[in-house]
């Protein structure tokens, strides 16, 4: 298969020769019509003089006309057909160009007065070696004159320059193949640097390799700048299998996890129901002491167990994306409620409210209340007793911002990072003095983000834990509703 190169160099050379073609034939045809035009201008000026000696009648005729036009072919024809005069026109060294002189062209028409109407044509030469241009007319009285001049040099010229032409037009045509070679060869750089960059890519399998180009102007241009799109498109489908891939091993992960979780969770509850029901069988039953307590551990383990299956339920509809309950809600009275439950479970945990703004948001009452619940019960759990909690109301734009932070111990870096992950505790040995499931405030952040809003958690060793509550304001969200 031929290279684009050399197919680009070929037309190149095609197009030259074709062009170079077109100007010989024209240059040969001008110059042969030239040569023409001065020849019959030639015999049209010599034929005045021959007839006026022919005229005079005088007896040494041909010596006369030979002496006026030297060289030339002259010959007199009669008006009844008779060859009375004939001059042969020579070359050096050769025979007469020009014996056979009949059939020559003569006007068939009689000319009246004298009026002169020639006619030109070219004859070859008896012997075939060159050619005659011949002026053939009829005078006043019938006879015919006609005159000759030899193209042997005429014809000798149009070979010159045939054979000029030919070596000009060669001579061309090569300095049009290596001019074209170059330029090709210098156009075709920033493909070949389009073709380098795809085999380096192609080898080495860097898809972030760009392909040089030089804008959309050029057609190599559009090229590496579709070869950069292609390369994009690859790289962004690379990446997104790559995220899908770590993705799905995060979840298989995360499952096993989950599963992992659960099972630890419930096992406990499970050994304990299992105990007691043993207990029972040992006798506990004939004693009432001892069958109150088993019966009483069995039902708050089997609470225990409601709990978690419970949380555990309202997260995987939560995950599926199951719409809330929503209405225009006062979070103030939500506040104010869950803050009343907290002080009635317990006071040793202070608790301070701050409301500057009537705080409306579009949303679920009962699970905006789980929040606080949640929220309010971590810092019993995480905190001493005696620890302050303050909870601020206020609206800033369009949404309503709750804080609840405590004065409490804080929390390490690594662990706010995993805060709001499921069956996440601080402490690795999961102990039930240490917490519970360690799905409250996973379901904080769950029930947060399906009310459209965001989450904050800020703490550090020694100063506390604040975590802001961001919610849209119900009419953002009846606007938005009303405008779909």
């Amino acid at each position: 298969m031929t290279s684009l190169r050399a197919r680009l160099v070929l037309s190149t050379c095609v197009v030259a020769l074709a062009a170079l073609g077109v100007a010989v034939f024209a240059t040969y045809t001008a110059y042969t019509s030239s040569q023409l035009r001065e020849v019959d201008d030639t015999l049209q000026r010599i034929h005045e003089p021959v007839e006026q000696l022919i005229a005079q009648g005088d007896a040494d005729l041909k010596a006369e006309i030979e002496q006026v036009v030297p060289g030339l072919f002259v010959a007199v024809i009669s008006a009844d057909g008779r060859t009375e005069l004939t001059i042969q026109a020579r070359i050096p060294g050769h025979l007469p160009l020009l014996t056979d002189i009949d059939h020559l062209s003569v006007p068939d028409e009689q000319l009246d007065s004298y009026v002169d109407r020639p006619a030109f044509s070219t004859r070859r030469s008896t012997d075939g070696s060159t050619e005659l241009r011949l002026r053939t007319s009829r005078l006043s009285d019938g006879t015919v004159l006609v005159l000759g001049q030899s193209m042997e040099e005429i014809l000798e010229s149009r070979q010159h320059l045939l054979v000029i032409e030919s070596i000009v037009a060669a001579l061309a045509l090569a300095v049009a193949a290596i001019l074209g070679w170059l330029l090709v060869h210098a156009g075709l750089r920033p493909l070949r640097q389009v073709e380098a960059t795809a085999r380096q890519i192609a080898d080495g399998g860097d898809l972030d390799v760009e392909v040089p180009g030089h804008g959309r102007s050029t057609e190599i241009g559009r090229l590496a700048g579709a070869l950069n799109t292609m390369l994009e498109r690859i790289r962004q489908a690379f990446a997104e299998r790559d995220a899908k891939e770590l993705a799905l091993q995060t979840s298989e992960q995360r499952m096993r996890q989950f599963v992992a979780d659960v099972s630890h969770e419930l096992r406990t509850p499970l050994a304990a129901v299992s105990a007691y029901t043993e207990l029972i069988d040992r006798g506990a039953r004939d004693r009432p002491d001892d069958l109150a307590r088993a019966l009483r551990g069995i039902s708050l383990e089997s609470e225990r167990m409601r709990e978690l299956v419970e949380e555990l339920l309202l997260l995987a509809h939560l995950d599926e994306g199951r719409a809330l309950q929503l209405a225009t809600v006062d979070l103030g009275e939500v506040v104010v409620e869950a803050v009343g439950a907290a002080r009635a479970v317990s006071r040793d945990w202070p608790i301070q409210v701050r409301m500057s703004d009537l705080v409306l948001v579009a949303g679920d009452a009962g699970r905006l209340r789980q929040i606080l619940d949640n929220l309010l019960a971590n810092v019993r759990t995480h905190t001493p007793a005696g620890t302050i909690t303050t909870i601020e109301l206020a609206t800033v734009g369009d949404r309503g911002v709750m804080t609840v932070s405590d004065d409490g111990p804080g929390m390490p870096t690594d662990a706010a990072e995993h805060a709001f992950e499921r069956f996440y505790r601080a402490d690795p040995s999961r102990s039930r003095r240490s917490g519970g499931a360690g799905l409250g405030m996973a379901i904080v952040h769950a029930l947060v983000v399906a009310h459209d809003g965001r989450i904050q958690l800020r703490t550090a060793p020694g100063e506390g834990v604040a975590i802001t509550i961001e919610l849209p304001l119900a009419r953002r969200r009846v606007s938005a509703a009303g405008a779909s």
